[in-house]
């Protein structure tokens, strides 16, 4: 049995050389912003909502974030990964090669296709069967396992005794980390840009030094004189899901010394949050049965990214979020912002959005100027049919509400109409009053109507020979892709 050398150190050096030994295969995905959302994250919660938590009785409070979303869901293979895969498979010698690798992400796939090399996936048997496709569709061999981790890894020892095959450990290997690294360093200047390109609002668009508690907000450290400087663009913070790890330790170890904050979301499902969990006990938690809708992040916390995680001067801090919480936010996303991600993408959003203790530092550090965050959407694998299950669901319709003011309540009926009959935000006014735009009954009225309209078309389709008409004689206007999609998107 192989196994990858463990040799590589963990600082931004390393993380720099990796994205230059990996550019070529990979995308700079896109960094996206929203001022629909940096509105909704910037409002209170409302009382409401925080009836029987820690925070019951005490005043909302009054962040002000700018978003910059680093859309990993556009990456090749749809997620961050195949950034520590093909990072990986660039260390690995000739005769570790020809035996082949073997790992359960199946963005190692796509790199070892690219190599020539022949790749033994280990996927869950409650995989969907698109993931499913897609990987055979890189050439590798899938092999079955339960959905745990314990029985996937008993299952890659099985392969690597009887194939030889080299392991690639998914998230826990320096080459790995430092991979999955490359998306803060890319993250960072493509914010730089935006904001010297007069693009986004961010807030650092000048050398004013602003300190919140003795810190210059939107600084960094100047090397040559060990001072902290305030910098146009620069992030005051980084959130990215946590799940086994490797994407979190990456980001960190890129970001370290920056200046910039880096913060890690999980969900609190079931025990997944065990990284928020670990870090209160001061001790890594080894196992994670949890069945949240973030998929992702069902994993337990890594032994070598536990070691950067739980260190305070690289990693500040890690949030849970609920299911109903996750799920509010990934519906923002897809209608407001009209991006195609996962539940696991999106839990960092949800922290920003949903969790008062996050909320509570932001408004602490910043209280007057605010807080620029980068977020990390880590990817879009799931289908229509799961975001359709995802959108229905009754949790959706007793999502998170704001508070405002009386005199706001007009102007926001218009800007967040949508949202709001939608079921994704519930406003009310600080006298205690639901606009009339926001009236329960008005939802579920519109939901009904929607119902009975979707059932009519289908009936009426069926008794129809319109469908059978249109496969035979399908339009001859020929199809076109968007040069700016295609671009965007690239090869799988």
């Amino acid at each position: 049995m192989a196994e990858l050398v463990d040799s590589l150190p963990l600082e931004r050096k390393s993380v720099e050389k990796a994205h230059d030994a990996i550019k070529a295969h990979i995308h700079c995905t896109p960094v996206i912003t929203s001022t629909t959302l940096d509105d909704i994250a910037s409002t209170p919660q409302s009382s409401e909502v925080l009836r029987g938590t820690a925070f019951e009785g005490q005043t909302p409070a009054r962040p002000k974030i700018r978003f910059f979303f680093k859309c990993e869901n556009y990456q090749r293979i749809g997620a961050f990964k195949s950034r520590g895969a093909f990072h990986a498979l660039s260390k690995l010698t000739k005769e570790q090669l020809s035996k082949g690798v073997v790992t359960h992400s199946s963005a190692l796939a796509l790199a070892a296709r690219t190599h020539g090399v022949k790749a033994y996936i280990v996927m869950p048997t409650i995989s969907t069967p698109s993931k499913i496709a897609a990987t055979k569709g890189y050439g590798a061999e899938v092999i079955f396992s339960g959905s745990t981790s314990q029985e996937r890894e008993a299952v890659v020892e099985e392969v690597m005794r009887k194939t030889g095959a080299t392991l690639v450990p998914p998230y826990d290997h320096p080459y790995i980390i430092c991979g999955q690294g490359t998306m803060a360093l890319e993250l960072e200047k493509q914010v730089q840009d935006l904001v010297h390109e007069n693009l986004s609002p961010g807030t650092h668009r000048n050398n004013d030094s602003t300190k919140n508690n003795g810190v210059a907000n939107g600084s960094s450290i100047n090397k040559a004189t060990g001072n902290r400087e305030a910098r146009a663009g620069h992030l005051d913070a980084v959130i990215a899901p946590l799940g086994g790890g490797g994407m979190l330790a990456g980001v960190a170890t890129a970001l370290h010394g920056t200046g910039t904050r880096v913060y890690g979301a999980e969900p609190s499902f079931e025990g997944a949050d065990d990284g928020r969990r670990g870090l209160e006990a001061k001790e890594r938690i080894t196992t994670v049965k949890t069945l949240t809708v973030a998929d992702g992040l069902r994993t337990p916390l890594g032994k070598l990214n536990w070691t950067v995680i739980s260190d305070e001067s690289k990693v500040q801090g890690v949030f849970a979020v609920t299911e109903e919480q996750i799920l509010s936010a990934m519906r923002l996303v897809v209608e407001r912002m009209k991006i195609f991600v996962e539940p696991s993408a999106v839990v960092g959003l949800a922290v920003c959005l949903y969790n008062e203790s996050f909320r509570k530092i932001v408004e602490r550090e910043a209280p007057e100027e605010g807080w620029d965050i980068g977020v990390i959407l880590s990817g879009g694998n799931t289908t229509l049919e799961a975001i359709s299950r995802f959108t229905e669901s009754r949790e959706l319709l007793r999502s998170t509400s704001f508070e405002i003011d009386d005199t706001e309540a007009a102007g926001l009926s218009n800007k967040y109409a949508n949202a709001s009959a939608n079921g994704q935000l519930q406003f009310k006014t600080s006298s205690g009053q639901t606009p009339p735009w926001r009236r329960p009954k008005c939802i579920y009225v519109s939901l009904a109507v929607a119902a009975v309209l979707i059932l009519g078309s289908m009936m009426f389709l069926q008794k129809s020979n319109i469908v059978e008409q249109l496969v035979k004689a399908p339009p001859s206007v020929s199809s076109t892709v968007s040069p700016t999609v295609a671009s965007a998107t690239g090869t799988p």
